[in-house]
């Protein structure tokens, strides 16, 4: 995604102020620079939550398939979190930086405070109910009597701290939204650097810290996410960026606040489309036994590992489609939309290369079980295969919201991830000699068909003419 004013000395400067933050005007001058100094922190930050969720699994495989086994059914409930940490941040990145185009800083802080008093509640809500019902929603997903006894308290303790999680998203799409996306990156820095140390001291009980097995990753990483959570709030009230929330701006303002939770509750249904399609999979998945769905958490934990550095490039082309709308340039938010699709199918072109190449070592990483394995490296081949499809339909499709336009996505996963998707995965799982291969043969084909319908309705236009 190189820059085109001034060759390799332009491209090291834009990286430089990538890292480091950049206070630039990003609805002006060249499209490749604004792209990468908004896609660098953005593509570090979905890679360091990543290795959340890989570190966890990698630590925890050694403690063998029915602790990997609790970790994939409680990630499956999880993923209804991240369905409502994502949608909150849709509204409060398509509002923060529509404000932002329009040069309206105080709009922006405004919009930043609904978005957090949002986030609170629904990360207590969320918290006090994961506590509550833990074991219940283990024996939902299919968990047998050896993943209850290992996994209830691990359970308890991620989806009693999940607010952290709702939080982070929250925050950093606060600092998405207004361009700073730097300090977004530096969050999650801080929350891995505590997090990757402090698990497998707790998993396995090194020097001082009691063995906790895989419960110690729940608190491990519970500690991390909460401690950058904190970290993201002072750097909200702190002045001297694009959004400096002031006393004054600490009051709830209904107009925006409704405005917000329209824009957030659809791109909370979206995403819920989207992640209850994945409980379902897990389902399926669940009918094979702990080892075919331990080498599936294996598998997808990988897939996510390369996926959400595509969502750091998607975020960016949210971020440039809010703020160019906002400066009234639509033609500019298309030309970033396409052009960071373009970069995005490279890096994942060349990624699903590696892991068809080498999808048995990769996943012997993280196991040495002799059907996890083969499991695991057969969903990550098949899976990886429509890489280059699914960098279009992720950049493309959360390029509607960026622009407001959430009921678009909604309808589009409603009808891929529900209507097509699940009853392929069922009907190839359950009724031909594919098993467990026919589940990574729909979540393929579901992705590839999301691409090319969002690419077909973003020519359309329909975005151009949304208010927020």
């Amino acid at each position: 995604m190189p820059p085109t004013t001034s060759g390799r000395a332009g491209i090291l400067s834009a990286l430089r102020d990538a890292l480091r933050g950049s206070s630039e005007d990003l609805t002006v001058g060249p499209i490749p620079r604004a792209i990468l100094l908004l896609a660098v922190p953005m593509v570090l930050e979905m890679a360091l939550e990543s290795v959340f969720a890989v570190t966890d699994v990698f630590f925890v495989g050694r403690l063998g398939a029915a602790a990997v086994a609790t970790v994939g059914l409680t990630e499956s409930w999880l993923a209804l979190l991240y369905a409502l940490a994502v949608g909150l941040g849709v509204g409060a990145t398509a509002t923060v930086a529509r404000r932002i185009g329009e040069g309206d800083a105080q709009g922006a802080a405004h919009a930043a405070v609904q978005a957090v008093v949002l986030g609170l509640a629904t990360a207590v809500l969320f918290g006090v109910c994961g506590v509550l019902a833990a074991p219940h929603l283990l024996k939902i997903m299919g968990a047998d009597a050896g993943v209850l006894a290992v996994g209830t308290t691990y359970a308890r303790v991620m989806l009693g701290g999940s607010g952290t999680i709702l939080m982070l998203f929250v925050i950093n799409a606060v600092f998405r939204g207004a361009g700073d996306a730097a300090i977004a990156m530096r969050v999650l820095w801080l929350a891995n650097s505590i997090n990757i140390p402090l698990g497998p001291c707790l998993i396995f009980g090194l020097g001082p810290f009691p063995r906790l097995g895989v419960t110690g990753a729940a608190i491990a990483t519970t500690i991390g996410r909460g401690t950058g959570v904190v970290f993201a709030i002072t750097r909200l009230v702190r002045p001297g960026h694009r959004v400096s929330i002031k006393r004054s701006d600490i009051r709830l303002a209904p107009a925006v606040m409704w405005r917000m939770i329209k824009l957030s509750g659809s791109g909370v249904l979206q995403m819920f489309i989207g992640t209850a399609s994945w409980i379902g999979i897990v389902r399926i998945m669940s009918l094979f036994g702990s080892s075919a769905l331990a080498g599936y958490t294996i598998g997808m934990r990988i897939v996510v590992f390369a996926l959400l550095p595509s969502w750091g490039l998607s975020n960016a082309a949210a971020t440039m489609m809010g703020q160019s709308l906002g400066a009234g340039r639509p033609e500019r938010a298309a030309r970033a939309v396409w052009l960071t699709a373009f970069y995005d199918c490279c890096i994942l072109t060349a990624v699903g290369a590696v892991f068809m190449l080498a999808a048995r070592p990769i996943v012997g990483i993280f196991t040495t079980d002799p059907t996890v394995l083969a499991t695991g490296a057969h969903c990550l081949r098949i899976i990886s295969a429509g890489f280059p499809f699914y960098a279009y339909g992720m950049v493309v499709t959360q390029s509607f919201n960026g622009a407001g336009d959430t009921r678009t996505p909604t309808l589009l996963n409603l009808a891929v991830f529900w209507l097509w998707e699940i009853p392929l995965a069922y009907v190839l799982a359950r009724f031909t000699p594919l098993g467990p291969s026919g589940v990574f043969v729909s979540i393929a084909v579901a992705f590839s068909t999301l691409a090319l319908a969002s690419a077909l309705l973003f020519r359309r236009g329909r975005w151009r003419t949304v208010n927020v």
